[in-house]
């Protein structure tokens, strides 16, 4: 089986081909103002088929913004838009965005979920593609690409990360970076005491961080099961992270 391009790699990819596109002067506009870049992307969303996106961590759609661009979404679905989306994870740390990004998933905007950096991009059809400027949340700003080539590396790109992305109703704990390494090497057969040597900490440490794995991943302690071999296989499934 083939080995996935580690998502990290994709990322820094595309923030190379973000700086060989900007200067480029057949097939790519570069637009600074971000209102013009609304209006640019709600014009190619009229007559677009397919769109597929990523959204980084931060959003600008706040307030008004965020209810016009959920209609928005709606009423594309509505027509017979096909849509697929890419969100960062740190998305659904954000209780009303978790709530938007479900409520447009149920209604056909298909959502999955990475937790690598992605930059803001927009696919239409394969004939128009909006790329941020810079790989910064909220950076104003953006690339309108048409070359053809380009708009293929993009989409090659958007397959590959939606691929090694999981489902946004996937439950999905979220894990300290010391708990997630405490878990893993719980998972090779190790001791408390085993990991604290590993990671150099005290083993009464390594019990609390154990103690929180069980409390984010909602073991109980009970005479039927064993809470280490259910964080493993929660870790094993990818819902612990």
């Amino acid at each position: 089986m083939e080995e996935s391009v580690p998502l990290t790699q994709l990322a820094r990819r595309l923030e190379e081909v973000v700086s060989e596109l900007r200067g480029l002067p057949v097939d790519v506009e570069r637009l600074e103002d971000n209102e013009l870049v609304r209006r640019r992307i709600a014009q190619a969303a009229g007559s677009a088929r397919d769109l597929r996106a990523m959204h980084p961590t931060g959003s600008p759609d706040t307030g008004r913004h965020e209810h016009r661009s959920r209609r928005e979404v709606l009423d594309a679905l509505e027509r017979g838009m096909t849509m697929r989306t890419i969100v960062h994870a740190g998305i659904l740390d954000d209780p009303l965005k978790a709530s938007r990004i479900r409520q447009l998933h149920a209604a056909g905007d298909l959502h999955r979920v990475v937790d690598d950096p992605i930059q803001q991009l927009l696919v239409f059809d394969r004939t128009v593609a909006f790329l941020r400027l810079t790989p910064v949340a909220l950076a104003p700003g953006a690339l309108v690409i048409r070359q053809q080539s380009l708009i293929a590396a993009l989409i090659d790109l958007f397959e590959q990360t939606w691929a090694t992305a999981r489902e946004v109703t996937e439950p999905t704990h979220r894990l300290t970076a010391r708990e997630r390494e405490v878990l893993a090497l719980i998972a090779e057969g190790r001791s408390n005491g085993a990991v604290a040597r590993a990671l150099s900490i005290t083993e009464a440490a390594v019990g609390k961080h154990v103690a929180g794995v069980f409390a984010k991943l909602e073991i109980p302690a009970t005479p039927d099961g064993n809470r280490r071999v259910l964080a493993v296989l929660a870790y094993l499934r990818g819902t612990a992270r």
